[in-house]
């Protein structure tokens, strides 16, 4: 079980949790995302939340990108385990 894939929706992550973009569950959605560098494969990490919860700021592709929690939860992330 030491290579079992934890999938978890982007919006799911705590603050300083990072993942490996595995998937998208929304096709118009992942088009918009893949233009702004969310692509499978990519390390994203959760930067901030908002204080109401939303919208969220997470590090991918070298800067900062802030996306709506409807957004973040169409996009999979594997998770990165914290050896």
């Amino acid at each position: 079980m030491k290579n079992e894939k934890i999938l978890k929706k982007l919006s799911q992550l705590k603050i300083g949790e990072s993942g490996v973009i595995d998937s998208f569950t929304d096709k118009v959605m992942s088009l918009k995302l893949l233009e702004m560098g969310c692509t499978p494969g990519e390390i994203v990490t959760l930067d901030k939340i908002a204080p109401m919860g939303d919208p969220i700021a997470i590090k991918v592709s070298g800067y900062l990108l802030s996306l709506r929690k409807e957004e973040a939860s169409t996009v999979l992330v594997v998770m990165m385990s914290k050896n």
